[in-house]
Parts: C-alpha cells; structure tokens; sequence
C-alpha cells in the first residue's frame, strides 16, 4: 500500500491545477514549491496562474494547459535551479479567480451615529452582500504576499473589514451633509444612494490590490427596535412642536389637552350637571389652547400684516340671564359659595 502511495503522489506532481474544493475561491495557492520540468500545467477559462518568486511576480499563463519547459515558456529560465541539474523549478503558483465573485456577505456594527432630525446618538448596524472582480492579479498576489495573507479566507476577512470601515465612514458623513432622519436610512429610502458613496469609497483603499467591488446587494443598514420606537416618538413631537411654533408651546399644548381630557373625564362620572359643565369647560381649553397657537403663529408675522385691533364684543347677556348661568356653575361646584355670593351682589345691583 505504501509503495502504490508513493507511486499516486509522484504522479499527482507531474499535473498542476487548482484543487476541486478551492473552485469557487478568488485565490488558490499551489501547496508545492519545488515543480519539475515538464510538468503539465492546467489553468481554467475564468482565471490566471502566477509564479512568484521571492514576492516578485516573475510571469503568468493565461487559461489551458501548458506544458512547463524553458522552450515553451522563457520566464521559467529564471525560476530553475542550477544543482538540481535543470530539472525543477522553484516558485509559488497562484491561482487568480478574474471573474465577478457575487454572495459576498458581511456585516457588523456601524457605531453610534447622531439623528439629524432628533439629535440622539443611536447605535447602527449594517449587513449585506457585495460582489467582487480582480482587475489585477498580478498586483492582488503581491500585495497578498506582502502583508502575509495568501488565501482566500485571508483576502475576505481584510476586504470586509475595509467595506465595513467605508460604509461606517460614509454613513455618518451623509447623514451630517445630507440631513438624513435616521428612520428614513434605516427604511431603505437613501440605500441605492448610501451603495453608491460606499463603492466610490472604497476605490482608494482597494485599487492598489486590483480589486474592485462591482455592486452591493440586500444592503440594509439597522437599529434596535427600542431605539427605533424612541426616534418615532422624538420625530413625532418635534413634528408637532414645529407646528406649534415651538418645543415649549407644544409641550403647553400638550399638558393643557391632558388637562382637559382628565376633567372631561372625571366630570362624566360624577353625573349629569357637573359632568355637562366640566366636560364643556375641557372643550373650551382645547378650543383655547388652539387659539393661543395661532396667536403666537400671527405674532411671528411682520407687525405690518397684523390686522387692525377690534373691540371685544359687548356683552349683552341681561343680569337676570347672568345670575342664572353662574347658579349652574355653583351648582356643577365650579364656584365656591363665597365666589358665587360676590357675583351675586354684582349682578343684584344691576336689576
């Protein structure tokens, strides 16, 4: 059994090629060094091989299969050793994918990033895919080399490193420049703009190891579902508040219309009078408290379009009418008795 295994492996020397399971991988480095003469070599229709040397690229065949001989291919000239008797060469063959790799995933946090419209910093997240090409391969082995990763695992962790820190980066730029609502970003409104900067930015970092990210896809940038509910909530009062012409009005608004509701509510339980009094006086207060903003929104108008101040409308009510209404506020215990007995004596004077 051993000497059959030492004949297969001999054989398996005698043919070079990129290995069944490493098919769908960018970079496929060939596990031997030392490559005999005559050696036949296999490169598929979708990829080049590379032969390094001392991290220099000394040449490269393009797809077929290639017979190793300093007759066919002169480059090998450089890579034969002299005491081997001319029959081994010394080098490192890549095998470089230069077709477009899609199904790229990656994904990872993205950083507290401040909402324009609320100002709260909120934790992001991002995650997608990306497809990727190699431009050139060449420049892609020899940066590899240098840095010491040489396998496709290597090579696809540092990429997605390098298109987290982009996406990361730009983010927080758009939304600073653009004045993005951060629910706006996370809904997917802004995403074909957001894969744009992203791919532009990731040009620089990546160019000088000839590769190129050609599209992203199912690219999705998120928050919590708490922080999401928060920034609703935030975004609907800031809404609100500009209608009301300010954060303090609004919150006025707010506390009077409670108020309102409340003693409309707690009036109806307390039966049929006091219950028709209180719930009128509510109505009244939310009737007053939309007045008083479209007050303040006249008040922020030039002086010169105000209108003409009129006079209050005379009151022409008769006292006998008067005492009567003022009975029913005593009555819904609205006035207090020594309320209801000064307005009393008023009107008294006026029969």
């Amino acid at each position: 059994m051993g000497i059959f295994d030492s004949i297969k492996g001999e054989a398996k020397r005698n043919f070079i090629a990129r290995a069944d399971s490493a098919k769908g991988e960018i970079i496929y480095k060939y596990p031997e060094n030392n490559i005999r003469m005559l050696t036949q070599l296999t490169v598929d229709a979708d990829e080049v091989a590379l032969f390094v040397k001392d991290g220099k690229v000394e040449g490269k065949l393009g797809p077929g299969r290639h017979t190793l001989d300093t007759n066919n291919i002169p480059f090998l000239a450089r890579l034969m050793e002299s005491f081997t008797g001319g029959n081994l060469f010394i080098s490192e063959v890549f095998f470089v994918s230069v077709r477009e790799v899609a199904g790229v995933k990656f994904g990872g946090p993205i950083g507290d990033v401040r909402d324009p419209e609320t100002g709260l910093g909120i934790g992001t997240m991002v995650y997608g895919d990306f497809s990727i090409r190699v431009t050139d391969p060449e420049k892609l082995v020899v940066g590899l080399v240098g840095m010491g990763r040489t396998s496709n695992d290597e090579l696809l962790g540092w990429f997605k490193n390098q298109v987290l820190k982009v996406t990361r980066d730009r983010i927080a730029e758009l939304l600073v420049k653009k004045r993005w609502p951060l629910l706006d970003v996370t809904s997917g409104a802004y995403t074909e703009e957001i894969e744009t900067e992203v791919i532009g930015g990731l040009k620089p970092h990546v160019d000088g190891y000839g590769l190129t990210v050609v599209r992203m896809g199912n690219f999705h940038v998120s928050i919590k579902p708490e922080d999401e509910a928060t920034l609703k909530k935030l975004s609907k009062d800031v809404a609100y508040s500009r209608l009301a012409g300010g954060f303090q009005q609004y919150a006025q608004g707010q506390a009077m219309l409670g108020a309102a509701e409340g003693m409309a509510k707690g009036g109806g339980e307390g039966g049929g009078g006091a219950g028709n009094a209180l719930g009128g006086m509510g109505m009244g207060m939310g009737f007053g408290m939309a007045q008083q903003f479209m007050n303040q929104q006249h008040q922020q108008q030039p002086q010169q379009q105000q209108p003409a101040p009129q006079a209050a409308p005379a009151d022409t009510r008769s006292p006998a009418q008067r005492l009567k209404e003022i009975k029913e506020l005593k009555d819904a215990g609205v006035l207090s008795d020594e309320e209801y007995n000064a307005k009393r004596a008023e009107l008294m004077k006026l029969l």
